[in-house]
Order: C-alpha cells, then structure tokens, then sequence
C-alpha cells in the first residue's frame, strides 16, 4: 500500500471481506479509529480486563464479545459491546467494513474484526464489570519497532494458561502505557497494522490467551 496515502485514506481503501458462517461461536470485536489532531495518525481503544474476571484476567483486548440472539449481526454485536464496555455510542461510529475472521479453538469462538471510524471525543466510560481500564494508543505509535517485539508464552501465561501449547512458542506483544498486549489481540493488531504498510512485530504461530 502507497506509504504517501493518508492512515485514513489507507484504512478506507482497505480490501475488507464479507462475513462467512462461522466455524465456532459467532463473536466480535471492535477496531475503534479516530483521528489524532495535527498528525497522520489514528487513535484506537484498547480494554483492560479486571483481574476478577473468570477468564482472561488482567488481559488487554478489543472491546467485543460473543453475538447475542437480538444482534443482527457481528457489526451490531460490536458496536453494542463497545457501548456496553466503554460507553461508545454506535451512533457515533462509521463502520468501514470487516476483516477476515479468526477462528480461536481454545474458546470455540470465531472472531469478526469490525473497523469503525468516530471522532474520538466523546469521554469513554468503563463499565468497572467487564473493563478495568481504557487504552488510546494511536497506530504509529504502536507501529513504532520500540513498542512492539515478540515474547515467549512461557513468560506470558502460568503452566495453566499454556493449556498444552508449547512453551517456546512466542506471542507478538505491543507495549502501551507500561502494559502488555500479547495473544489474540496482538496478532490482530499485528495483521492490521502490516495491511497499512506500518511496521508490526513478525508474523508467529497464531497464539490464542
């Protein structure tokens, strides 16, 4: 992709795909954009999973969840648990189109990337239940090679958490704020990042927290 495009003009003239039937459980998440003021840049949202949480405690993720019976589809199922984890009025949110979805065996669930734009003022506000904490990192800065690199799992998640996978097996990880993003998410942001022409942390196993 043209590196003298815009980041916003990149993001519209992506090569988005329909959705097809899942393999697993129907779920979502969200690629929150906004424009960063006086910059080439985008902002995106980030969460961070109270450690209370049964499953993926402490984990920073894309805002989303599974697809419920009254969601039309995984574009409604997004933007609902984005307004439910953060407060993001769909209404506000432009949605660009969706990319490939990512199959994750561990939890059955088979994940539809929506990309929406929004201007990023609103205040977002935490539901303290499913969120503990809200990330803003924009894309260059987690394009930037000293924000992002690769992590052994083993450093990453207890003899638990491997639940049979090797050891050795290494997670592309992003740095944001002092915390670590690794996983699912990472490889998502990874791909994303890599279909803009930015830089990302090399393309692992696929790593499922």
């Amino acid at each position: 992709m043209s590196s003298d495009r815009s980041l916003l003009e990149r993001v519209s003239s992506l090569d988005f795909s329909a959705p097809v039937d899942p393999r697993g459980v129907p779920a979502a998440v969200l690629l929150a954009l906004s424009p960063v003021e006086g910059a080439d840049d985008l902002g995106l949202v980030l969460v961070r999973r109270p450690d209370s949480m049964r499953t993926h405690a402490g984990q920073v993720a894309l805002p989303g969840g599974a697809v419920e019976p009254g969601d039309r589809d995984g574009i409604a199922a997004a933007l609902r648990e984005a307004h439910e984890e953060v407060g993001l009025n769909p209404a506000e949110v432009t949605v660009a189109g969706t990319l490939d979805s990512a199959y994750i065996p561990v939890s059955n669930f088979d994940v539809l990337p929506v990309v929406g734009l929004w201007d990023g003022r609103s205040p977002l506000r935490p539901n303290p239940a499913e969120v503990d904490g809200v990330l803003r990192p924009t894309l260059r800065q987690l394009a930037d090679p000293a924000n992002h690199g690769s992590m052994p799992l083993r450093s990453l998640v207890d003899e638990a958490g491997l639940r049979g996978r090797a050891a050795e097996l290494a997670s592309p990880v992003f740095w944001v704020d002092g915390t670590v993003v690794w996983g699912f998410t990472a490889g998502l942001l990874a791909a994303f990042l890599r279909s803009l022409g930015l830089a990302a942390p090399p393309a692992l196993p696929a790593l499922r927290p």
